[in-house]
């Protein structure tokens, strides 16, 4: 009975692997293959007119923090690249942030509704994404350029006397951010908020917990593993965003996708590109694993 059993653990593991085999490749060939070249390319030395040249060389991942003054050849650090890289993440924390404040009463607001009329709220939520991200970066620029609707609605309205300069500044980028990846937020809230208990509540309410209290040890501790999957939902792409700071920042706030884009482009530096895109890999990878820890720390504790 022991030999058929192990015959049958055998074959029905060739079989799982057969099946999985072809993702496998796919996967191979389609993501880890781009950043093993990628990876060899940062370590290669940048070519006259773009491309690169096969000698060995770290300058790409030197430049990516230091840089070297043209005439006394001093080392200083890359002050412009950790600007942006700080923009990036600073900006990225943000858009997570208003994302979350906008979202969660959204999410809210469809779970407590009656159960038919969900997939309505859902469908207005995820209509955005129906459009290009183009169309709707484009949208939002009609919207709070200095002759767009909102100018116009506060000049109408006595307001201001002149139009805000908004477009091309931070504040344009957040909008804009925030308007493109709500709905990545307010979808894995509802997913957590919809199987909450409203018994919870009413025994939150019975031991004379102020609503403040409720929010805070019973509704968002539960909501948890959303909020989380959220957070990272939003700031990984927004990250690496490279349409909506082209367009709303004009070119003036460029942001580590624009940078990166930039290096392979008019910068002529493919090896300082393929740094900063591992770079961008990396920072992805440690908020993944973040994810991941909070995640299998919520199933330990039920």
């Amino acid at each position: 009975m022991a030999g058929a059993s192990d015959i049958l653990t055998i074959r029905s593991t060739r079989r799982a692997w057969a099946l999985v085999t072809p993702a496998l490749i796919v996967l191979a060939l389609a993501a880890i293959g781009p950043l093993l070249v990628v990876l060899v390319y940062s370590f290669l030395t940048a070519g006259e007119y773009g491309g690169v040249e096969w000698t060995f060389s770290t300058d790409g991942w030197f430049k990516v923090l230091f840089e070297r003054d043209i005439f006394d050849d001093t080392l200083t650090l890359a002050d412009a690249h950790l600007t942006i890289f700080w923009r990036s993440v600073s900006l990225s924390l943000v858009t997570t942030v208003l994302t979350f404040l906008a979202g969660f009463p959204t999410a809210w607001f469809i779970a407590t509704r009656a159960p038919q009329q969900r997939a309505f709220w859902l469908f207005l939520i995820t209509i955005p994404f129906w459009t290009n991200l183009l169309v709707r970066t484009f949208a939002i620029n009609q919207v709070i350029r200095n002759e767009g609707l909102l100018n116009t609605a506060l000049l109408s309205l006595g307001v201001i006397s002149q139009p805000l300069q908004m477009t091309y500044t931070q504040g344009a980028l957040l909008i804009g951010m925030v308007y493109v990846y709500l709905p990545l937020m307010v979808l894995p809230l509802y997913a957590a908020l919809e199987r909450f208990d409203p018994r919870l509540l009413e025994a939150g309410y019975d031991l004379y917990a102020s609503r403040w209290q409720v929010l805070t040890r019973i509704i968002l501790p539960i909501s948890r593993p959303g909020i989380v999957a959220g957070s990272i939902l939003v700031f990984v792409p927004c990250l690496g965003a490279y349409v909506t700071p082209r367009i709303l920042g004009g070119g003036k706030m460029m942001m580590l996708g624009n940078f990166i884009e930039l290096q392979f482009g008019q910068g002529r530096n493919w090896p300082l590109g393929a740094a900063l895109s591992i770079v961008l890999l990396v920072i992805v990878t440690l908020a993944l694993l973040v994810y991941v820890r909070t995640l299998s720390r919520e199933n330990r504790h039920g």
